[in-house]
């Protein structure tokens, strides 16, 4: 099944497009630090604090990897990118996800991105993104490791699917507030050992054969890089750019969905 394919099985309510040649497309990372965005012919557009106008509900609407508050983060997307869509047609939107937080997030971030008045909107797991960004074969068993701003994911993936999941409320924004850095080594050390104990196939061990895949924030500082090798006893591969892999995993994931005959057939 194609990337496209497996994707609109995924969306939910929103497969039902109306006709149209083309629509413009919007990629988001909602991250509880920074939202990032990316639109179809212009490329990143947004690298931003995630924040809301003072006064008009939770100053950080999402936090640790939750929506806190929906309707704020409609009103920072609208006042962030309202301006910057075409007046005419309806974007595709696909939006990252944490692994581990489920419906409510997707439930969440489909709603806030009504007020982008969307055509469809799909939703990826983050880790899947970084995969994409990276080019990364994800047919075989893959371990991506994203050490964000307050959130951090283990997630392995096989066949293009997550089949086991690791998270820890910690992450670099925490290094700023006294946290030694060895804390959020440490933290994925655990979660990737609970996973090879835990699983009774071969895929984490197959895995780390190969090399964890790390993004994030977490992934520019040497003081994690250098210690999780050693601490892990396999290779662990930065993705390009870390901080905005998930944003441009998802614009390869719209590139592939928007070329998909219900968007390109007849009007």
């Amino acid at each position: 099944m194609t990337v496209a394919r497996r994707a609109l099985r995924a969306a939910g309510p929103y497969t039902s497009w109306p006709p149209g040649r083309r629509c413009s497309g919007v990629a988001l990372d909602l991250g509880s630090a920074r939202t990032r965005a990316w639109i179809a012919g212009r490329g990143i557009v947004l690298d931003v604090p995630t924040v809301t106008f003072p006064g008009s509900g939770a100053p950080h609407p999402v936090q640790r990897g939750t929506i806190v508050d929906t309707p704020g983060t409609a009103r920072m997307l609208d006042r962030l990118l309202g301006n910057r869509l075409p007046r005419s047609g309806r974007p595709l939107v696909v939006i990252t996800t944490p692994v581990l937080d489920g419906i409510a997030f997707r439930t969440a971030a489909r709603t806030a991105a009504e007020i982008l008045r969307p055509r469809a909107v799909l939703t990826v797991p983050g880790a899947r993104a970084v995969a994409l960004a990276a080019g990364a074969d994800d047919a075989r068993p893959l371990l991506v490791v994203d050490i964000g701003a307050h959130l951090t994911e283990a997630v392995l993936l096989a066949g293009g699917a997550v089949t086991d999941a690791r998270r820890t409320a910690l992450g670099t924004g925490d290094l700023t507030d006294g946290t030694p850095p060895g804390q959020v080594t440490d933290a994925v050390v655990a979660m990737v050992t609970a996973m090879l104990r835990q699983d009774r196939t071969v895929r984490t061990r197959t895995a780390l054969r190969r090399g964890i895949l790390l993004s994030g924030g977490g992934a520019l500082r040497p003081d994690i890089t250098h210690a999780l090798p050693s601490r892990l006893g396999c290779p662990v591969r930065p993705v390009p750019s870390p901080h905005t892999a998930a944003v441009r995993g998802a614009a390869t994931l719209l590139a592939s969905a928007d070329r998909h005959p219900s968007l390109t057939g007849p009007p």
